[in-house]
């Protein structure tokens, strides 16, 4: 082995190795941050300098988070609504990206510019309430899944990866009598699972972020999901900050800040859809690089 190439490339590692981890401690700083300021006293937090570790140890914002007896109603909402709406808009924009792929098809190309315009030219706020109002979609869980059933751009993501699939495969099938539907669930599906997968954390992170729809759809309140009650409970205790004479507020909200609270209900939203994320990380990986790739 020559020395002279092994040397160089072993600096080159070394290197590689540390910028890697630096990177890694920037992206990770941000979260221990939050979840230091989460497990901190409230008072204590105001005077800053809170890193990695809590200073003064305390449980007040979770506890203060799950005394709410709306917030499990609220997490099973949010859960229910990751599930339907991530489940039917694979299902749907998926069978879309196959219809655009078929090579037979005439119209693939229309329809491909067709959905391709909706990504760059939408109707406004006001119509697309109209139309929820026409469709009878006000107040209801519905307004959170149907509208997102057919995403353009998960679309062509998935129609990219699913045109690398061997089309002899299709026509074989064809030729046995195979629908196009059953060619859909028994050939597509499985074989494009990276992409799938993919796309599955985009759509679930999406739904599970959401609060502004559910705000503007749902003003009864009966279908509040976890993120709109985390943030009318964070609006209530920054508003008590300023009405500190109070006594009764005081004795409830004195271990309670802004910013502590802020960080805990960062943590209760996002630990949940982190669980998710190493279980498909490998589809992840494998599911945006391999469609992009042309032969």
């Amino acid at each position: 082995m020559n020395v002279r190439s092994t040397i160089p490339q072993r600096l080159f590692d070394i290197a590689n190795g540390v910028v890697l981890l630096l990177f890694g401690a920037v992206m990770i700083y941000p979260f221990l941050n939050l979840l230091a300021l989460s497990l901190n006293d409230g008072a204590d937090a105001a005077r800053g300098g809170i890193y990695i570790f809590p200073r003064e140890f305390s449980l007040d914002a979770y506890k203060l988070l799950m005394q709410n007896s709306q917030m499990l109603e609220g997490f099973g909402w949010s859960v229910l609504r990751v599930i339907v709406g991530t489940s039917t808009a694979l299902f749907v924009t998926g069978l879309l990206a196959y219809v655009v792929s078929i090579r037979l098809f005439s119209g693939r190309k229309f329809m491909r510019i067709l959905f391709l315009v909706t990504m760059y030219f939408n109707g406004g706020l006001i119509p697309i309430y109209l139309l929820m109002v026409n469709l009878k979609l006000i107040d209801s869980f519905h307004v959170y899944w149907i509208p997102s059933l057919i995403s353009a751009y998960y679309m062509l993501l998935m129609s990219s990866y699913i045109q690398e699939l061997p089309e002899a495969l299709f026509e074989s099938a064809r030729i046995d009598g195979a629908s196009e539907m059953k060619i859909y669930m028994r050939l597509v599906i499985p074989m494009a699972i990276p992409v799938f997968a993919a796309i599955f954390i985009y759509s679930a992170v999406s739904h599970w972020n959401a609060w502004f729809d559910v705000v503007l759809y749902n003003s009864s309140g009966n279908y509040d999901t976890l993120q709109v009650y985390l943030r009318r409970l964070l609006l209530e205790v920054e508003a008590s900050q300023q009405i500190m004479d109070q006594q009764l507020l005081y004795q409830k909200f004195n271990s309670l800040s802004p910013l502590t609270l802020r960080a805990a209900t960062t943590i209760v939203v996002t630990v949940p859809i982190l669980l998710v994320y190493p279980f498909l990380q490998k589809y992840f990986i494998g599911g945006l690089t391999i469609g992009s790739v042309k032969g």
